[in-house]
């Protein structure tokens, strides 16, 4: 999808800061998080415009201090605002993240795209964490049990350490980035992807990426949490590398594009989604909206876009345990090539 780029612009409101010269910082705290929920009606903690930049600082889903200790985490290395939001946040669910946000972007409106650009992330703390429990994951009958794992990350070599003998290469990603869904839908669940985007546990969405996500709401609401430092796709126990992130994020508001689902884009690819309770229904909602994309934005006619989607795109399972499962169709840029 090609989209026009606003110009930047300067200032950024907030209730506490006023203009700057560089990103805003939105820290986690108990008054800027939204605890399981993307909601139309829930409070702006911070209004920005688009073009500009914010860092924005996420918890992990790891747990609590007292867990965290339990699994050999030491005190020093689970930063202060775990315990301070654990104890004081109170409003909770109807899911289990712990987001940072909502922020508004004042110029957004119902009908318009929020294109939000992946600057930068960053690692905040040297574990990760995973863990399945009873009745949850892919293979709940397989696992009729709970088990938690701490995994120690070496941020300089970029490395977990899953194992004796197994390394896993670190590849940082926000599993849930997304706005306040259609009004009607009231405060939404964390967990399952939908077209307002949210907990789409994406691995492709590292920095340097782009998502571009339909507004549904004045401000489009913008929320982000769930960090992992990595992930498989299917991410099949429930949980990856959940680790504590801080990203640093560029809005661009389009007006008028009308986009129904999200899309995304790397430096080297295109990226449709789908998602549905049925694995099947997903898979048709991502590639029929590849075609729609190649036939909008490449302008091809829809029968070679089908055939180019078979011949050129693969098709990956984003995720298969958030209640709505997650496909999503990668186009390779290279293939479109410019003739002399």
């Amino acid at each position: 999808m090609r989209f026009l780029v606003f110009l930047a612009m300067v200032a950024v409101l907030t209730e506490t800061a006023s203009a700057q010269t560089g990103p805003a910082f939105l820290p986690a705290t108990p008054s800027t998080v939204a605890w399981g929920y993307y909601w139309s009606k829930a409070k702006p903690v911070l209004t920005v415009h688009s073009g500009d930049t914010v860092r924005i600082q996420t918890l992990s889903t790891c747990g609590p201090n007292d867990r965290l200790e339990a699994g050999g985490v030491a005190a020093k290395d689970i930063p202060a605002y775990n315990a301070t939001i654990y104890d004081q946040v109170k409003d909770r669910g109807p899911g289990g993240h712990i987001l940072t946000g909502p922020i508004a972007i004042a110029e957004a409106e119902p009908g318009d795209v929020l294109e939000v650009q992946i600057v930068k992330i960053d690692i905040d703390v040297p574990f990760a964490c995973n863990g399945f429990s009873v009745g949850r994951g892919f293979l709940p009958n397989d696992f009729p049990y709970g088990r938690r794992k701490i995994i120690p990350l070496d941020r300089e070599k970029m490395i977990a350490h899953f194992a004796p003998g197994i390394d896993i290469p670190l590849h940082p990603f926000f599993g849930s980035m997304g706005v306040a869904p259609p009004e009607s839908a009231g405060r939404y669940d964390s967990a399952p992807p939908w077209m307002h985007a949210g907990n789409i546990d994406n691995k492709e969405l590292v920095a340097g990426t782009t998502l571009f996500i339909p507004v549904h709401a004045p401000g489009a609401l913008f929320e982000t949490g769930d960090g992992h430092a990595g992930q498989g796709n299917g991410e099949v126990d429930i949980t990856a590398l959940e680790t504590f992130l801080t990203g640093t994020f560029r809005f661009v508001v389009h007006k008028d594009q009308h986009l129904l689902w999200p899309r995304a884009e790397t430096p080297t690819s295109y990226i449709s989604m789908g998602f549905s309770a049925d694995l099947k229904t997903a898979t048709e909602m991502a590639v029929r909206n590849m075609i729609d994309f190649l036939v909008t934005e490449k302008h091809l006619s829809r029968d070679d876009a089908y055939m180019l989607t078979s011949v050129a795109v693969d098709i990956d399972i984003t995720q298969l345990v958030d209640g709505n499962v997650g496909v999503h169709a990668i186009c390779p840029k290279d293939i479109f090539v410019k003739r002399q």
